[in-house]
């Protein structure tokens, strides 16, 4: 397989060292045109918007992944192995397992426990393989974060294969393991990365908590509202 990819209609050249990845392709949208200088579009294959531009005199790139382990699997493994992307730092949404965390708060994914099936399929290592975060890009982002004055929440996430369930008394399981918040993709980029021998981190900012289903954000405010998240991602170049 060569460049273009089957997912990526792209040139090797158009893709910067750095790619911040969204789920949702309108967020790349969103932050390319209010957070990059001279964003150029380089991907619309399939909607999965991509941009790459400037910030602050830094190329970076900015493309949606698509929700869940195998849409992330997809495109994050074209970007590390086609595209020759070093860095790869999902800028998502989670839902709150964690009592204490509110509305709007940004958690680093150290680890990713996970109920998917994907490195099993994928690494087909003869135990449990363990997703982790790239410990560099953890550096930079509790830097980052301070610079901000962003305060920041470090530990494992929940990567999980379903949205909707009947209950959430498995979420009881993981809370008492002291996991943070629930997503969809963290445990696939961070395997990714590892096969490649590449860098990823995901951070993400509670939209929602999974105890309280009344409280959450709107479609809108996932889109558009998540600034503290990305100056800290940005900040990280």
């Amino acid at each position: 397989m060569g460049i273009p990819t089957p997912h990526i209609n792209a040139k090797e050249s158009d893709f910067a060292k750095t790619v911040l990845m969204p789920g949702d392709p309108l967020r790349a949208k969103f932050i390319a045109e209010n957070f990059l200088e001279m964003p150029k579009k380089v991907n619309e294959v399939r909607g999965m918007l991509g941009y790459t531009g400037t910030y602050n005199g830094h190329p970076i790139s900015v493309m949606g992944s698509g929700m869940g382990c195998p849409s992330m699997g997809i495109y994050s493994y074209e970007l590390f192995n086609f595209y020759k992307v070093d860095n790869i730092i999902r800028v998502g949404s989670a839902g709150s397992i964690n009592m204490d965390l509110e509305l709007g708060d940004v958690v680093m994914g150290v680890g990713a426990c996970t109920e998917s099936n994907y490195a099993d399929a994928f690494a087909r290592c003869p135990g449990v393989f363990a997703p982790t975060g790239s410990f560099d890009l953890m550096v930079k982002a509790q830097k980052a974060a301070e610079m901000l004055g962003v305060k920041l929440h470090a530990g494992n996430l929940l990567t999980s294969d379903v949205f909707y369930n009947d209950d959430n008394v498995g979420l009881n399981a993981w809370l008492r393991m002291g996991v943070l918040a629930v997503e969809m993709e963290a445990a696939a980029l961070y395997t990714n990365a590892a096969r490649a021998g590449k860098n990823a981190l995901c951070i993400c900012t509670i939209s929602d908590k999974v105890f309280s289903r009344n409280e959450k954000m709107t479609a809108k405010q996932r889109e558009t509202s998540f600034t503290n998240m990305i100056n800290m991602a940005l900040s990280m170049l």
